[in-house]
């Protein structure tokens, strides 16, 4: 049963990694409670390429109720990759919490390389929320006129 979920969550993921996604428009899908569900426990797998894959799934569909597993692993996990993807799916999730704990990674954490790669992510955070405000900033100017 748990060989035939892992194997049907690695074809899933493996389907939408491969597929042209710039392609096609953006639609936002309905997520179930099942498909986060069994993101969540990818996240819980002794396969690192499972636990990976779901964090990277997590970030791009901005699962917000998956923030504390994931802040778990980037606390607690031995392994530097899945630190590093922590921090991008937290990144990507971009709540107030996921991007504090992305920041306090930057001090925190004793490996120098996701130290680095948390500080890459939080800039980015900051230089787009700084573009944003600016965006709208000009944007409230031209409506005032």
């Amino acid at each position: 049963m748990k060989l035939t979920f892992t194997i049907l969550l690695f074809i899933f993921i493996t389907a939408i990694i491969s597929s042209d996604i710039s392609a096609r428009p953006k639609i936002k899908a309905k997520i179930t409670d099942n498909t986060v569900a069994s993101l969540v426990e990818g996240l819980n797998s002794e396969n690192i390429g499972l636990r990976s894959s779901s964090a990277y799934m997590i970030g791009e569909l901005q699962l917000s109720s998956a923030v504390i597993p994931l802040l778990r692993i980037l606390h607690r996990d031995e392994n530097e990759e899945m630190r590093i993807a922590a921090a991008l799916a937290l990144y990507k999730i971009g709540s107030p919490i996921a991007i504090h704990a992305v920041k306090q990674s930057i001090r925190f954490d004793d490996s120098e390389r996701v130290s680095k790669l948390c500080a890459s992510f939080y800039n980015e955070y900051l230089r787009n929320k700084f573009t944003d405000n600016e965006i709208y900033m000009d944007v409230a100017k031209i409506a005032l006129k």
